[in-house]
């Protein structure tokens, strides 16, 4: 699917029919955005005949490498940006390409991100605040860090509830535990990647020449202050992440001592009875105790006594 909007006077208009709008000569030269999402070969070839740009395939769009992800030519410049994907399923980077052409931007992606769908609204709702390509990428980015911060907010609600979880709630649910310790630390590793990239491309998109505008170049300037603080607070929540796994091993550790006493103590008390019983369940010809009239009833209450006495001390130690 294919989103051409273009300024009509004061007004913005969009397009889906491809053939409509290379019908309107007029129309090519106000378009200033073309929203690609899940583009056909058609849909692509016409856009690379009309504006005269190649596009990048989708692997070379997924390129790490910083060169891959920012780059310029004479006439253009060609960005690869992440753009982060948090649902139940996971969190994951979608890598979305934009192509800055004079006054036209185009941006090509795969997925449906709300940030576009956001945008979109803004712009029918304020065209005029958007002069053209450099600024709607701009507003995008701005969108989709606002969006980040949000989650971010959410993931250290999320851990300060877990945390809690671990000190008053803890009902053995291990794996339940430390499965939600990892997920928090992949959303937050995720949202970590996502910021540096958008850094690395705000950082050389500040330097360009392609455009003088102080007033883009100051928006861009706050949203990186913005992208560093929220860099901060994933390390921060790194932190969190670590010193909550390092309680919830505490805690598992305590627990298990705690079983380990249990047994320790039982053994401990059912000790001197079995040592008595296995003395005089010897078979020997010479036990005293065996021709003894009350030598059961010594034995039963002698094991009793053995028995009851550590109780006692313990109870008496505090260690029960």
């Amino acid at each position: 699917m294919i989103r051409c909007f273009f300024r009509n006077s004061n007004k913005l208009e969009v397009i889906t029919d491809l053939e409509a709008f290379e019908a309107n000569e007029d129309k090519k030269s106000k378009v200033v955005w073309l929203d690609m999402l899940h583009p056909t070969s058609e849909e692509i070839s016409f856009v690379e005949n009309t504006f005269g740009i190649d596009f990048p395939t989708k692997q070379e769009s997924e390129e790490i490498e910083t060169s891959s992800r920012y780059w310029e030519e004479d006439k253009k410049i060609e960005i690869n940006s992440f753009f982060l994907i948090s649902n139940e399923e996971g969190a994951h980077n979608e890598t979305v390409s934009f192509i800055l052409q004079g006054n036209l931007l185009i941006s090509i992606r795969y997925k449906e991100l709300r940030a576009f769908e956001e945008f979109s609204k803004r712009f029918f709702y304020a065209p005029r605040e958007f002069k053209n390509g450099y600024y709607i990428f701009s507003q995008l980015l701005d969108i989709r860090i606002d969006a980040d911060a949000d989650i971010i907010e959410k993931l250290s609600k999320d851990i300060t509830k877990l945390r809690k979880h671990v000190f008053t709630d803890y009902a053995n649910d291990d794996e339940e535990i430390l499965e939600k310790i990892s997920s928090l630390e992949d959303l937050n590793m995720s949202i970590r990647e996502n910021l540096t990239d958008k850094q690395r491309i705000l950082t050389s998109f500040l330097k360009s020449s392609k455009y003088d505008d102080s007033s883009l170049r100051n928006d861009i300037v706050i949203m990186l202050k913005d992208i560093k603080s929220l860099i901060d607070y994933t390390e921060f929540n790194f932190e969190r992440l670590d010193y909550l796994q390092n309680i919830f091993v505490g805690v598992l550790s305590i627990e298990q001592n705690k079983v380990i006493k249990i047994f320790t103590i039982v053994n401990v008390i059912f000790l001197p009875p079995t040592l008595i019983a296995s003395i005089y369940g010897m078979n020997f010809k010479i036990l005293p105790e065996l021709d003894w009239s009350y030598g059961y009833a010594f034995s039963l209450a002698l094991m009793v006594i053995s028995a009851i006495t550590p109780i006692a001390i313990f109870k008496k130690k505090g260690w029960i």
